[in-house]
């Protein structure tokens, strides 16, 4: 039996294995998604072509929020609500990347630990490295693989929140945005082009002595949001209040998830969302490729770097650098 045969059948097995539920069978698919190495991306795209017909069928939800605002508990505490339900969970978890050194914690496990300890739940930290949009190059690989092994529900929990923090709203189905009362001005903690992606605002740890200032956060989103929406059709963000460490209004918070992604559903809007979604994969993944090939040729390579010190050093400015960049790839000037 040939090499190629080899990695045939053993692509073979793992998508039945997937297909079947195998939780360590998944976490290896996620890893060879992940990896960079020629080979493995390969074998990867090959097990996902195998796996198609079994997505598709989850609800994708996408949380975001500002560090602190209680994701993780969250996450967890909602997760285990609905594995009492009958659900299967998946947790796509991004953890931050030093700049510096390069690593990340991948504590998500800790940090949800009650669904950590479920059969019927996975959850897998990935390192965000170099990507913007709070989640990982591979994140939507990720999603279609829990799919594939029988999760009905993927929660997406994404880095921090930002400008450049929205990615994830392009690969589910809601997203959702996890704010938190009593840090001063609300609003600029998360940033407009975020409250105009969202589905649903959940001001959490509306506990104790929180319960009044989150009823004011709440409200201060809803009279903004009311402002934003006044140039969007179809379009009515929730927002409510609920505690994820006293597990309070979480059930109506799903309620809400539930009801955004069955009015998607029954529009038709849920299957052009995710058709658009899947084309817009599509361009990421020719991106990637074409810049990854383009550096990766060595007078590519050798120009890139004279021009990264001159940029760095204030010779040259970077849009005369990317330029003269596009000019080595063939790319004529604009008049």
């Amino acid at each position: 039996m040939s090499a190629k045969e080899k990695t045939r059948n053993n692509i073979e097995q793992i998508a039945k294995a997937i297909s079947g539920g195998d939780r360590v069978a998944l976490a290896r698919a996620i890893t060879l998604v992940e990896s960079a190495k020629p080979e493995d991306q390969e074998a990867a795209q090959e097990l996902l072509e195998r796996l198609l017909p079994y997505t598709g069928k989850a609800i994708r939800v996408g949380i975001s929020g500002v560090p602190g605002a209680g994701k993780s508990t969250l996450i967890d505490q909602l997760g285990v609500n609905l594995l009492g339900q009958g659900r299967k969970v998946a947790v796509m978890a991004v953890d931050p990347t030093s700049s510096r050194s390069g690593g990340s914690i991948l504590g998500d496990k800790t940090r949800m630990s009650r669904l950590a300890a479920e059969t019927n739940a996975f959850i897998r930290p990935s390192p965000a490295g170099d990507s913007l949009g709070g989640v990982t190059k591979t994140t939507r690989e990720s999603i279609a693989l829990a799919e594939a092994a029988g999760y009905d529900v993927v929660l997406v929990e994404t880095v921090g929140v930002g400008q450049s923090e929205t990615a994830v709203a392009n690969m589910v189905d809601v997203f959702m945005v996890v704010a938190i009362p009593g840090a001063g001005d609300e609003l600029q903690g998360i940033k407009r082009g975020l409250l105009e992606l969202a589905d649903i605002i959940a001001v959490n740890k509306a506990e104790g002595d929180n319960v009044e200032r989150a009823n004011r956060a709440a409200m201060e989103y809803k009279t903004a949001l009311h402002i934003l929406a006044a140039g969007h059709t179809n379009w009515d963000p929730q927002v409510l209040t609920i505690s994820a460490r006293d597990n309070r209004d979480l059930d109506v918070m799903w309620e809400k998830i539930e009801a955004r992604h069955t009015a998607l559903a029954k529009s038709g809007a849920l299957s052009a969302r995710r058709a658009e979604q899947a084309v817009a994969w599509m361009r990421e993944i020719f991106e990637q490729r074409l810049l990854a090939a383009f550096k990766g040729g060595k007078r590519a390579a050798r120009h890139w770097q004279e021009l990264e010190d001159k940029v760095r050093a204030g010779k040259l400015t970077p849009a005369a650098a990317a330029i003269e960049l596009g000019e080595i790839a063939g790319i004529k000037k604009t008049p």
